[in-house]
Parts: structure tokens; sequence; C-alpha cells
């Protein structure tokens, strides 16, 4: 297939990008900037402007990109969040539904706060939508595939938990206190952290491109843990000591609002969607996947 990707560089798409091409596929690559080969389209979803020409003849496309959640949030960053997210997404399906023909499905990235604080509630793909800004952010950034979906191309909304990698998102900024035996668990340590080795991320969206999957697609491995055992299985996988909690009065003063909803709350999610359509997950045990990411 012809594979459109946004976000090639970031943590994911790096990894995507060539697992894609190493399968076959021929991998165009949306960058904001002036395209340095063939296999690059320039596009700026912050101006609405895209190279519709140079989609022709796409397959497919996997969209990635998105202002990071990972820093304290004002009012400004979270314009920039829900905007990054949301123009980006409709500026994509607007272009690929104006396609003749048409590409055949569109991936788009997403995550787990879309279901917000649910406590040790398990959610599928079935569970109601929670509340909060993550859930906001996450409601307008799977309608904004609409235009898509309402040609008719297949539209998998991808709800991801935490990506296991050291060289990014929450693990690679854990790591360092951790590895000098200062990490501890996070508040109460009782809230779910579902997660995901990055490993079986990249395989979830080539499953998702290559069969017939569709609708929203929890993005999480089969087990996941409390940010009390998360935290024992990071020490346990570096040889450190966990005994230097992050209380959650220091988060919240640190880090406000998002702290509250990325760090001090979770959601207790199953890719039950994943498992029906016979996905099976390399690294279904924190350990293990810990241990990869760390590789």
């Amino acid at each position: 297939m012809k594979i459109a990707v946004t976000g090639a560089s970031g943590l994911v798409g790096a990894a995507l990008v060539p697992a894609l091409e190493a399968a076959g596929h021929d991998v165009l690559r949306l960058v904001r900037r002036r395209p340095a080969s063939t296999q690059e389209l320039e596009w700026d979803p912050q101006a609405g402007t895209i190279d519709a020409a140079g989609l022709a003849g796409t397959n497919s496309a996997v969209h990635l990109s998105g202002a990071t959640i990972g820093r304290r949030w004002n009012d400004a960053r979270k314009a920039e969040i829900l905007d990054s997210r949301v123009a980006s997404t409709r500026l994509l399906a607007e272009t690929l539904s104006a396609l003749d023909p048409r590409p055949s499905a569109l991936v788009c990235a997403g995550g787990i706060g879309i279901y917000g604080d649910r406590g040790d509630e398990i959610l599928t793909e079935e569970s109601e939508l929670g509340s909060g800004f993550l859930s906001d952010v996450g409601k307008a950034w799977e309608s904004a595939c609409e235009p898509a979906l309402g040609t008719g191309i297949r539209v998998v909304n991808l709800r991801a938990g935490i990506v296991l990698s050291r060289k990014g998102g929450a693990l690679g900024r854990l790591l360092t206190p951790f590895k000098l035996g200062l990490g501890g668990r996070v508040g109460s340590g009782k809230q779910w952290w579902s997660w995901v080795a990055l490993d079986d991320v990249v395989a979830a969206i080539r499953f998702a491109l290559e069969g017939d999957i569709a609708g929203p697609v929890n993005l999480v491995a089969p087990n996941p843990v409390t940010n009390a055992q998360f935290t024992k299985a990071l020490g346990k996988a570096v040889g450190r000591p966990t005994v230097f909690p992050f209380p959650a009065f220091a988060a919240r003063a640190m880090f406000g609002e998002m702290a509250e909803e990325a760090l001090l709350t979770g959601q207790r999610a199953l890719p039950a969607r994943l498992i029906d359509a016979g996905f099976a997950f390399e690294y279904p045990e924190i350990d293990s996947a810990l241990q990869r990411a760390l590789d």
C-alpha cells in the first residue's frame, strides 16, 4: 500500500515508518517544512494547507501528530493541545475524502483519557465516555474524523495508553530519577496506568491498516497495572529501590491540572476490540514490556 503518515518523526512514527517500509509498503511522510525528498509531502495544519495532489493514489493514512500533553497546562497550552489535534485531523480527513479514488482507511491516534477518571471500573470500547479536559479533547479529536467516515473511509480511532519506550513519553521522563534510586509511586499509587509496549503499538497499527477493524480501539496491553505496581516493576527493571513517593500535593504544585488528569487519576482499560479481532500482543505483561523498552 501507499500510506501517508503524519507525526513520522515522533515516538511512535519513528518506529512505525521503518516497520511499514520493511513490510513492503510505500510511506509518504507529511512534514511541516519544505520536503527533502519525493517521500515527503508538505502540509501546515495551522494554516489549513496541504498538498492534496501529492496525496493522490494514497491507499490509507495514519495520523499521529499532536502537541504533547506532558507539560504544565495553562489556557494557551490547553488550546494548543486541542487545536493541534482537531484542526490537523479535520484537514486530513476532508482532504482524503475529496480524493478520487479515496483511500480505504484512516487510522487516527488518540488516548484513553477520553474515558475520564473512572477508578477501578474496567473500560472497553463499549464503555461510556467521561469528563474532563482530556476527555473533551478525545471526543473532539474523534469527531474531527467524521468527514472521512461520512464518505465511506474506514476510520480507526486509537485510544492509546502509556507507550513504553526509553526514547520518550512517560517512561523516558521517569528513567533518570528511577535509575538514581529516587523513584516511587505517584500520589496514592492506586490509580490505574494502562500501558502498551511500543512494538505492540506498531504491530497494532499495521493490523488496523491491513485488516478490517473499525471504530474506537483501545490500544493498551491486556494487563493494566496500578501506578504502585508500575513503579515497582520499573524499579525492578533498573535494579533500584522505589522508596521515594511523589506526593499528590507535590505533583499538583509542579504540574497543576495536568497532574490531576494525567498522573493522579487513570483508566483501567482493556483492548477488547483488538483481542476479539485476533490481535496477539507480543508483550502482554509489564515486566517483559519494560525489559524490552530498556534494551
